[in-house]
């Protein structure tokens, strides 16, 4: 048993003062026992964040910022003469403010089906001018086949939904897999802009489709399927939409059910990450020290090194 969990400390100042806030006496009492077993130091500018990286080991893949290949993962393995490389394109809503311009998720569309069908209609020959299959996947997000984004870097959702696209968008320098889906990009947006789905939706007061996101790209690697931590994602919407008070209730719904059941169980792993590096504890005896040291590390003093 390995339990993975993303987002459990954030970097703002509200998640700051929010997670010294936090009770977890399951987690302190884990943190005293457990030895660290492995750690992730990275920063918060990498397109890949940490419970990326440490999935992407743990499959067995070469693990280069912005190319793990979830995308290609799941289409599966490449078939003879068929694309190799793929990643998502995710339908989204991007707001336009004075100084930037910031992406809502595609859960803030709300798009039911027949709409997303529509824009996914709308928007494919575009795809296809530029050489690229784009393949229906759900409402909220659809699967895109292209030569270049075997070796195209791009930002994980998780890094972007709620903050300014600027400083996420595909720019390799001196490389023309950039300027392709940035050109692609804005000619989706053209046509978005006065699509009559827009229309009716800002006419009821719904948020436009006005655009898309690239992520998950990369060519497609064999995993250790077996080998992947049981991902808990509880705390991924409240922390990225900025509501500590959730985040926080999420976090003690943690504690008590699945930290609390790790923590006496022999040969499990737990992976704590943040938005920089990511902590993994492995469940060992206590040593006499640690049955003697007095009192327990707050389990905030932990996670804010994350």
């Amino acid at each position: 048993m390995h339990l993975l969990i993303p987002h459990a400390a954030p970097l703002s100042d509200a998640g700051r003062h929010a997670l010294a806030t936090l009770q977890l006496p399951r987690l302190e009492a884990l943190l005293a026992r457990w030895t660290e077993a492995a750690r992730d130091d990275g920063d918060e500018t990498l397109l890949s964040p940490p419970h990326e990286r440490v999935l992407a080991r743990a499959l067995g893949w070469q693990a280069e910022d912005g190319l793990l290949p979830w995308a290609a993962r799941e289409m599966g393995t490449p078939q003879a003469g068929g694309p190799a490389a793929w990643a998502w394109a995710t339908p989204t809503h991007w707001a336009v403010g004075t100084d930037q311009v910031t992406l809502l998720p595609s859960e803030a569309l709300a798009l039911a089906d027949s709409e997303a069908r529509t824009v996914f209609e709308a928007v494919q020959p575009l795809f296809e001018g530029e050489g690229a299959r784009l393949v229906w996947q759900g409402p909220d997000r659809w699967a895109v086949a292209h030569p270049s984004l075997a070796s195209l870097p791009t930002a994980s959702l998780d890094r972007v939904i709620h903050r300014s696209v600027d400083a996420w968008l595909p720019r390799t320098a001196g490389q023309g897999a950039a300027r392709l889906w940035r050109r692609l990009q804005n000619e989706v947006q053209m046509l978005l802009h006065t699509h009559a789905l827009n229309e009716a939706r800002e006419a009821r007061g719904a948020l436009p489709v006005n655009s898309f996101w690239l992520s998950g790209s990369g060519a497609w690697q064999p995993a250790h399927e077996q080998q992947a931590p049981q991902v808990d994602a509880r705390l991924r919407a409240p922390a990225l939409s900025e509501d500590w008070h959730a985040w926080v209730q999420a976090w003690q719904a943690l504690d008590a059910g699945p930290i609390a059941a790790l923590l006496d169980t022999p040969g499990t792993r737990l992976t704590l990450c943040g938005e920089r590096s990511a902590l993994t504890l492995a469940h060992a005896r206590p040593s006499l020290w640690q049955r003697l040291r007095p009192g327990r590390r707050p389990a905030a003093a932990s996670l804010e090194t994350l």
